[in-house]
């Protein structure tokens, strides 16, 4: 009978299937451990730094159990990487036979109803005109209704919106193409599988009740694996908590005059929508500036505000009234008149802020705002929501303990009884990296810092000869860098936002010598292997910003209960983010490269240790000449 170290490890079926592989220790002792944890029901904890192989040391067990189980990621590629390379690979291997599915949210499938109810074309621009075209002529020959296959229309075209649905208008049941519908025939599909593939944001948004699919599977499923498991605390929180966006009330408005009845008073209605739709617009001006991101009361009790949602509130109720003798007319109708309402109850519920437990905010877009009400903790949540569905739990990542501990991710989802494991890389980090901690910057507060840095990068990217990620803390950094940068790097230099980040990083894997200065998704899910990448940069400790009203609420939440927010959240939150970050470095075993850690408090505060502690275990220097020399050797070493 087959067992997950007999499959992995020397002479195993894998050395057959992969001409390079080798048994890797760390590897068949996470996967025995997980064989473990799915024979006794029991939940795991278990990080796998960079080179453990721990895609291979999860599939392999749960391949081999031949019971139902969910494996869930952080992102829709990765998603897309299991399913359709590391899945066919591993079955391969085994020799047995598991059926995968696929399974996305709704906004991935076409909905043929709505596609239908878009004949009419002379309110769409050229462009998008052009797109639904696109869209129509594929919809009569896909066979799976998954939008990626339409690789010819951009990740942001305009059409999407208009041929998928949301859970607020779709009709279910109801629906006439119900039969037909590629997301129900997707959850059909997954309900008889053995392995199912989703992705965080998926599974939250059915484990918080929001009707997405995933909850259908639950019931039947012995074991639900985390990858990417560090981001789930954060993802949890967003769905456990509640969201109103401007967006849901244009749906709303657009799908209102879609389903209105034959011989119905438009005349009295069309004055309503455009009263809607502009008190929507009024509400985002009342709320700033684009981009703002604050607490509710910052603004509960400004007049304009107040004035605006008011209104807000009203208009709603107006169109409410209007539809609702209509919501026997359609479906599609009695839909609208329920979204409606629930609309209006949210709207009411996040601007009276008074659940305790609740952190209400708001953020502030060009053409849209949403706000937010999220939860202080999740881990009570998640805590019932597991008990509910008795089956093994596993989560893994290569960053998920500080210094070693585990309790700042367990405790933030309530895992403390879970079992813990830590293996660390197998890379020779002291022979493949050196750590730099530049001598003489001043400290991040000072309104210099970012040009003193820039200046003090300059020989460092001279001696790398490009091939370096810039990372920052914010926008505003990474901005102030890239115009100091312009024009004076005899190296490619590619700036997060002035194109998409599938391009950026093509560019720079293609050219060999780039500089990309990037932020906030920069610091993970990236692997660029080889001589691409030889420098990563950091210019600051990944603190939460102080003006997150997230973050703000959990620390002053921790402070009154009379503990320290600053050690307790602040800086394991802040060593993850780090850890992430120079996790891009060495993702190869012939990997070799500089880290820089600009920020003078990681060796001049108290703290600074954990961080150190928590990283590998690299050559550590603090002089240039030391960094200019590892460079040398390394061109002229280059690669085998």
């Amino acid at each position: 009978m087959l067992d997950a170290a007999g499959v992995l490890g020397e002479g195993g079926r894998f050395s057959k299937v992969l001409p390079d592989f080798s048994p890797r220790e760390p590897q068949i002792e996470m996967s025995v451990a997980i064989e473990n944890t799915l024979k006794e029901q029991g939940t795991l904890v278990v990080e796998a730094e960079t080179g453990t192989g721990k895609t291979l040391a999860y599939l392999v067990p749960a391949l081999l159990s031949g019971k139902p189980m969910i494996v869930s990621t952080g992102t829709k590629s990765l998603q897309d990487q299991l399913f359709f390379k590391d899945v066919p690979m591993v079955l391969k291997a085994l020799g047995v036979h598991r059926r995968a599915v696929l399974l996305k949210g709704r906004n991935n499938y076409l909905c043929p109803y709505r596609l239908e109810q878009l004949d009419d074309l002379h309110h769409l621009s050229r462009d998008t005109a052009k797109q639904l075209q696109v869209v129509k002529h594929w919809a009569g020959r896909t066979k799976s209704g998954d939008l990626a296959e339409l690789k010819e229309l951009p990740e942001d075209a305009p059409v999407w919106p208009m041929v998928t649905s949301t859970a607020d208008n779709c009709l279910g049941q109801d629906c006439p193409y119900v039969d037909e519908c590629p997301l129900m025939l997707a959850r059909q599909a997954a309900q008889e599988a053995d392995l199912v593939v989703v992705n965080h944001h998926l599974f939250f948004a059915d484990a918080a009740l929001k009707g997405e699919g995933v909850g259908e599977l639950l019931p039947n499923v012995e074991g639900v694996i985390f990858d990417e498991a560090h981001q789930i605390p954060d993802i949890a929180a967003a769905f456990f908590g509640q969201v109103f966006s401007s967006r849901q009330l244009l749906e709303l408005s657009t799908d209102i005059t879609k389903e209105l009845p034959t011989g119905a008073d438009v005349e009295h209605l069309q004055p309503l929508l455009k009263t809607l739709e502009d008190a929507t617009a009024n509400m985002r001006l009342a709320l700033g500036a684009e981009g703002r991101r604050a607490a509710w009361h910052e603004v509960a009790e400004e007049a304009e505000v107040v004035a605006k949602c008011e209104a807000l509130i009203q208009a709603i109720d107006e169109v409410y009234q209007a539809i609702e003798p209509m919501h026997k007319s359609s479906r599609g109708m009695e839909a609208c008149v329920r979204r409606s309402n629930e609309l209006q109850q949210s709207l009411v519920e996040l601007t009276q802020a008074k659940d305790p437990y609740l952190v209400y905010w708001f953020e502030n877009y060009r053409r849209a705002f949403m706000l937010h009400g999220t939860p202080l903790t999740v881990a009570e949540m998640f805590k019932r929501h597991r008990e509910k569905h008795p089956a093994a739990w596993i989560f893994t990542s290569a960053t998920l303990s500080v210094a070693g501990n585990f309790n700042h991710f367990t405790a933030r989802l309530g895992l403390q009884e879970a079992d813990t494991l830590s293996l660390a890389s197998p890379f020779d980090f002291r022979r493949q990296a050196v750590l730099y901690v530049p001598e003489d910057l001043p400290m991040p507060n000072a309104p210099d810092y970012t040009r003193a840095l820039v200046e003090a990068m300059r020989p460092v990217i001279e001696a790398a000869q490009g091939g370096v990620f810039f990372l920052f803390t914010s926008h505003r950094a990474l901005r102030e860098a890239g115009e100091l940068l312009k024009d004076t790097l005899p190296y490619p230099l590619l700036i997060q936002g002035e194109s998409s980040r599938r391009q950026l990083l093509d560019e720079f894997r293609e050219v060999g010598n780039a500089v990309l200065l990037g932020a906030a998704s920069f610091w993970e899910g990236i692997d660029v292997r080889g001589d691409a990448l030889r420098c990563v940069i950091i210019d600051k400790l990944p603190f939460a910003s102080p003006g997150d009203p997230v973050a703000a609420a959990r620390i002053e939440h921790i402070e009154k209960q009379g503990r320290r927010a600053f050690m307790e959240f602040q800086v394991p939150h802040a060593v993850l983010t780090l850890r992430q970050g120079a996790g891009r470095l060495i993702r190869d075993p012939k990997d070799k490269g500089l880290l820089v850690l600009a920020d003078p408090r990681i060796v001049n505060k108290g703290y600074g240790s954990l961080f150190l502690k928590s990283l590998p275990n690299m050559t550590r220097t603090r002089k240039l000449d030391v960094v200019q020399r590892f460079f040398r050797l390394v061109h002229e070493n280059p690669r085998p």
